[in-house]
């Protein structure tokens, strides 16, 4: 997706994204470093986002880091692990002040860029290997964030579709990494896989704010320099995966309220030309507080804590999330079906289209608000090798017809059914 403020440079190594908007009275530069989601790297990735924004060479120590920070007028960094589609994304974020609006005559955008290359290619390594100490440490929060997720059933419910709904692509992954394979991990292992990293990841750095577009580039082209990567050709999503036999997963643990989760292959894909039908099906099915789910199974039958529906854009997934009592799992799960099958008779009026358009269109105007919402906007196209303008996002969905919206719930085909419960649960 293009902004029309976004200027895309290419420079060395990495591409770089300037959006100058009088929006937002800081400035934001986000660099996300991407590389395919595989077994054998998704704990180091998760790992090295922690450890790289922990301490840098000049900073040695977390203490020292955020000092720093707190020095650039209250500046604030984090990095952080995530996934669209089959891809493992690290991004760090630093927001600054913009030096405009300050008294001083301080450099901030300058040494915000010096930052940013200080964190990427400066880390706090010697003879070969990160500190002992700071691994370590990370290591323990890595594997406390892992756990907390399991302690967490409603994502843990939502992590165990995807594991079961998934098994044998690489999606199934969880973005944290694999608890056991953190103790594997050594100072001078996670340096190697650095090195691989800065070399082979697909780069991209994103300005946002009141900027100069030249002074801008010019700082990035003084102070960031990568090597130059031939990209692999990006691994194509199997959206035809056709359901031979739904699965029904019953997981039984010590918990007070049951969690029904669905899992829906939709063959469509951020870019596809039904993704906008796509976007007002799910709307109307599941995805606001006016939708099909929120109705039937908490309003009018009162059978759910919460109950709706999400799209994995670049996966082709529909995923049903619910908290229900453990004796209302079938009858939930047929309500569930019910409005599926609504969806695909057009059981469904031009009311309810014309307020899920509108829906949409303010929750990606609310996105667009935030300088991180707007760069996980336009991000969508990095991942898809694809270039759709926000205006036209916009103005695709308000033409998507019923027809469109029906022509799409017919090919959303069920696929797993998950149920964590407090006790067994008979009925299938």
């Amino acid at each position: 997706m293009s902004h029309e403020n976004q200027a895309i440079i290419q420079m060395d190594g990495y591409k770089l994204n300037i959006i100058r908007t009088e929006k937002y009275k800081t400035i934001s530069i986000i660099l996300k470093m991407n590389a395919p989601l595989v077994k054998d790297t998704v704990t180091y990735r998760a790992l090295l986002s922690q450890v790289l924004q922990s301490s840098t060479k000049n900073y040695p120590t977390t203490t020292q880091f955020r000092t720093y920070l707190e020095d650039l007028y209250g500046a604030n960094f984090y990095g952080s692990v995530g996934k669209k589609g089959e891809n493992h994304i690290i991004t760090f974020n630093l927001e600054i002040a913009n030096e405009k609006f300050l008294s001083s005559q301080e450099p901030l955008l300058e040494k915000g860029v010096q930052l940013m290359e200080e964190v990427l290619l400066h880390p706090n390594v010697s003879d070969g290997a990160f500190q002992t100490k700071t691994v370590e440490q990370e290591k323990r929060t890595l594997k406390q964030r892992i756990q907390s997720l399991n302690d967490d059933k409603m994502k843990y419910s939502s992590n165990r579709l995807v594991e079961e709904m998934c098994k044998g692509e690489p999606y199934a992954l969880e973005v944290n990494g694999l608890a056991n394979q953190i103790d594997e991990i050594t100072p001078s292992s996670l340096y190697e896989y650095y090195t691989h990293a800065i070399e082979t990841d697909e780069i991209d750095v994103y300005v946002v704010g009141d900027v100069d577009n030249q002074v801008v580039e010019e700082l990035f082209k003084q102070y960031l320099h990568l090597s130059p990567r031939n990209l692999q050709e990006k691994h194509t999503e199997n959206r035809e995966i056709k359901v031979e036999k739904v699965k029904e997963i019953k997981e039984v643990q010590d918990v007070s309220q049951g969690k029904l989760n669905v899992g829906y292959r939709t063959g469509i894909l951020y870019g596809d030309p039904q993704y906008f039908a796509l976007q007002v099906f799910n709307g109307i099915f599941g995805g606001f507080p006016h939708s099909k789910l929120f109705a039937e199974v908490r309003e009018k039958n009162s059978l759910a804590y919460y109950a709706a529906s999400r799209l994995e854009s670049h996966k082709g997934l529909l995923i049903v999330v619910s908290g229900i009592q453990t004796e209302n799992y079938q009858k939930t799960l047929t309500i569930i079906n019910e409005q599926m099958e609504a969806m695909r008779k057009g059981d469904f009026s031009e009311d309810i289209i014309s307020q899920t358009k509108a829906v949409i269109e303010n929750q990606l105007l609310e996105t667009l608000d935030i300088s991180t919402g707007l760069v996980e906007v336009l991000y969508h196209d990095v991942i898809a090798k694809t270039n759709v303008d926000i205006n036209d996002w916009i103005n695709e969905v308000k033409k998507v017809t019923k027809d469109e919206i029906i022509e799409v719930a017919n090919k959303v085909q069920l696929d797993t059914v998950y149920f964590l419960s407090g006790r067994e649960v008979s009925g299938s």
